[in-house]
């Protein structure tokens, strides 16, 4: 099987960084989203959840733009992010909590 054929169509690389940063538009479309995202070990919805957990851990609210959005367009409804988000405040730190949140809820506002 080709490259072509494996790739499940990612660009968000691409769209990022044109191309200034080829080694990280390569490991974000190709190994990223097109191998490790599409592992049959976990659920997409899974996946979603461990890395909104990870990125809230951290506090990068600006990758949680994405990954909050990704994870609602992979089956995690508001209300489970809300609560995970409610969640890892105790253990990640309520400031993460707080900006992931804010984050979300400006998610849901922006869709209504």
């Amino acid at each position: 099987m080709s490259e072509q054929e494996q790739s499940t169509g990612w660009t968000g690389g691409k769209n990022a960084f044109g191309d200034f940063a080829p080694g990280m538009v390569h490991y974000t479309d190709k190994v990223l989203f097109d191998e490790v995202w599409e592992r049959e070990g976990l659920s997409k919805r899974d996946r979603s959840l461990v890395t909104v957990a990870a990125l809230t851990a951290l506090g990068k609210t600006d990758q949680l733009q994405f990954h909050l959005a990704y994870a609602r367009r992979n089956g995690v409804t508001d209300q489970e992010l809300e609560e995970a988000l409610l969640q890892l405040a105790f253990y990640a730190g309520w400031p993460h909590g707080m900006g992931a949140t804010t984050v979300l809820k400006q998610i849901v506002e922006n869709d209504s």
